[in-house]
């Protein structure tokens, strides 16, 4: 339904609809048949980012490239090519171009043309020194704004280069395109060489610089890293000359290997004793005290010598220990050992032991252990303070190994860090020879102009001002809360509708003329939605008479309703009084020139003998003025002379003042049958009306309903669509 309305809005203004586009379309054609052709320069700068062949030295490292880090590269690039620097370089060489050539690009702008020869000649050096030193024009110099604006004016300045200029990627390949879009195809490639060799040259200075400054700084980090790594060194020499240590790992192993050595022989040793010392007690076991004795007595001159022999042999053995067990000693002691081996046998021989009992080996062999026991005894003692010794000197090779193992830490650090940094240097010195990979592979040339896009800039202008004008409209659709159609007021006011009326503009109802001739289409019409009212209002009296006629606001029509059912009623042969009970604005008055008036029909005088009947009067009027009903007469009176008049007439219409006039129009209500409202088309409802039609819906059955005044609605139309 809504878009049904919508669209018979649009139909309202179809015209509008027509002739906006059509002056578009010819204000369009004259705005763009002057435009100039359009000439597009392209040029591809060749990155070497995603190119394989031209890594060779790095491809295990390009290989595995990330494509995020390969995104922000090219983003990296086409920001710098967008600089302001390097744009500028651009607006200074055309500047200089058009300066000094014959043949500018473009026509001088009315500031260039306004300079002396003098000033031109300055400009063009100002020009030329500020390409040259890559600087911008400062605005806060005079001389320096003044060429400024020139540039703006030439539409050489940076913002008018970028706006035309487009610079991308091509896709995922390795290439950045460059493209410029102007009115003269030699400016167009211009611009974009000049753009590219100036990118060029400023990216490979920029990377030279960089990369000149990473290997000296690397150079001279390696060199710091050298002289570290030589001083710690020569602090560990210096430690080792200075503590006597040669090699800490074969002295600590050789020690050790000694104390151990001696540890052995400690424990074969006291295995010795104890041997000893258990084979001697078991001999003296077998001796008798007597026996013992006398042994003793006989040997005891022998035995001074065997123990003078005994000492010699304990002192050999103990430089044999301490010399390390040099095998230069062991033939003294073996020929010392067989001294006392003779001197012991020459005891033996020399004196005979007890008759009574062979205890002869026994004794040889009691006094062999003994020495053999005294000389492991002896060896332990040795070999104690050897092992002490030995000790002694391992103990003093820890803190000795504890510094060397410092220092050799340091220098394994210092000597990993002098590696790294080597390899870092060696690694930026081969790509500083092959890092500039960027290149101009496609120079710009000048192309042919582009198609015209005059007749789609006209069409689109059609499209954009009917989407503008459809746009409008819908926003008007949208906020209209006026009553168009009598649906609309039935569902904003809930209350029945009798019919509507069409509007009639600029012309004088005669109705006379209505009913006895043809006329066109409008007042046909309006006969028949009036034939239709009065059909509804006589099915709603039912046999009832009054009718009175309001509406929320004055001119919404109420009174040529009023009217117009007169006169319908008349012509079905019905007696009719219409009632002009509007004080305010008394219309029908003024138009009928009643001869009885309201003021004197209705008033409570027992003189007043005035007589109404379908005779004497067709219409009551009234004298106008700040006056009510119930002030002309009280209510009782005034229901008797209604009951008089309703005797007399089959139809009474009382044309009231509207709602806004309060009880002016809603004391004739009170003796009304039924009640009709009239609304005009196109009006909404306000807060200020909301209490009326609370009181029109109060009246319940005696309200008939709305008839919808001057409206375009056509019920014969919308049934047959």
């Amino acid at each position: 339904m809504e878009i049904a309305k919508f669209f018979k809005l649009l139909r309202k203004y179809r015209n509008t609809l027509i002739i906006i586009p059509l002056v578009t379309v010819i204000g369009s054609f004259f705005l763009v048949k002057n435009l100039p052709n359009n000439y597009i320069s392209h040029a591809q700068i060749a990155t070497g980012i995603v190119d394989a062949s031209r890594h060779l030295l790095d491809k295990d490292d390009n290989v595995n490239a990330q494509e995020q880090q390969v995104f922000r590269e090219f983003s990296n690039l086409i920001a710098i090519m967008k600089l302001k620097k390097l744009i500028n370089q651009v607006s200074y060489q055309l500047m200089i171009h058009d300066l000094s050539s014959p043949t500018p690009f473009r026509k001088f702008s009315k500031e260039l043309l306004a300079l002396h020869p003098y000033e031109r000649d300055r400009a063009l050096m100002l020009f030329k020194n500020k390409f040259q030193s890559m600087e911008p024009l400062s605005l806060y110099d005079k001389e320096e704004d003044k060429l400024n604006d020139i540039l703006i004016s030439m539409k050489y300045d940076e913002r008018s280069i970028i706006k035309e200029l487009t610079i991308a990627r091509d896709e995922d390949s390795d290439f950045i395109s460059v493209s410029f879009d102007s009115e003269n195809p030699q400016l167009s490639a211009f611009i974009v060489n000049t753009l590219c060799n100036q990118f060029i040259a400023y990216y490979t200075q920029n990377v030279r610089q960089n990369e000149t400054n990473a290997v000296n700084f690397l150079s001279k980090l390696l060199e710091e890293k050298k002289n570290a790594l030589s001083k710690k060194t020569e602090e560990l020499q210096k430690y080792k000359i200075q503590n006597g240590v040669l090699s800490l790992d074969e002295q600590s192993k050789a020690i050790f290997g000694q104390i151990m050595v001696y540890n052995d022989k400690k424990l074969q040793a006291e295995k010795d004793i104890i041997s000893y010392d258990g084979a001697i007690n078991a001999i003296n076991g077998k001796f008798e005290p007597g026996d013992r004795k006398y042994v003793e007595a006989s040997v005891s001159k022998y035995n001074q010598a065997i123990t003078t022999t005994q000492d010699q042999l304990h002192i050999l053995e103990d430089r044999y220990v301490r010399s390390g067990f040099n095998p230069r000693y062991k033939n003294t002691i073996d020929s010392v050992q067989n001294v006392l081996t003779g001197q012991i046998n020459q005891s033996s021989d020399k004196y005979v032991t007890n008759p009574l009992v062979a205890k002869d080996d026994l004794i040889h062999q009691k006094l062999t252990l003994e020495i053999s026991r005294d000389l492991a005894k002896y060896s332990v003692k040795s070999i104690d303070k050897e092992l002490a010794s030995l000790n002694s000197k391992f103990s003093r090779l820890v803190p000795f190994d504890a510094t060397v193992k410092t220092y050799d830490f340091n220098i394994d650090i210092a000597g990993k860090e002098y590696l790294d940094v080597l390899n870092r240097y060696n690694e930026t010195s081969l790509k500083s020879n092959f890092s500039i990979n960027l290149r101009q592979v496609e120079v710009a040339t000048p192309d042919v102009a582009q198609p015209s896009k005059k007749i789609l800039l006209i069409a689109l202008s059609v499209i954009l001002s009917v989407f503008a004008c459809l746009f409008v409209l819908f926003v008007l659709f949208y906020l209209d809360r006026s009553i168009q159609d009598p649906s609309d007021l039935v569902n904003k006011t809930q209350l029945p509708l009798l019919g509507y009326l069409n509007q009639i503009k600029g012309e004088n109802l005669d109705l006379k003329k209505l009913w006895d001739v043809e006329h066109r289409d409008k007042m046909k019409q309006f006969k028949e939605l009036i034939r239709s009212v009065r059909f509804e209002i006589d099915q709603e009296l039912q046999g009832d008479k009054v009718i009175a006629v309001t509406s929320l606001n004055a001119t919404e029509g109420k009174t040529l309703l009023a009217i117009s059912l007169a006169y319908s009623y008349s012509m079905i042969n019905k007696k009719v009084l219409l009632i002009d009970g509007n004080f305010d604005n008394p219309t029908i008055s003024k138009t009928a020139l009643p001869g009885v008036y309201v003021e004197d029909y209705f008033k409570n005088n027992p003189l007043n003998t005035q007589v109404v009947d379908s005779s004497t009067a067709t219409v009551l009027g009234n004298h106008g003025g700040d006056v009510t009903l119930f002030e002309i007469g009280h209510d009782a009176f005034i229901k008797s002379r209604l009951d008089d008049l309703r005797s007399k007439y089959d139809i009474i219409i009382i044309d009231t003042a509207p709602l806004t006039s309060l009880n002016k129009s809603k004391e004739w209500l009170l003796f009304a049958n039924k009640t009709l409202a009239v609304f005009e088309s196109g009006k909404s409802i306000t807060n200020g009306q909301k209490p009326d039609i609370a009181y029109l819906r109060s009246l319940n059955n005696k309200f008939a309903g709305w008839v919808l005044n001057k409206t375009d609605f056509n019920q014969k139309k919308e049934s047959a669509s």
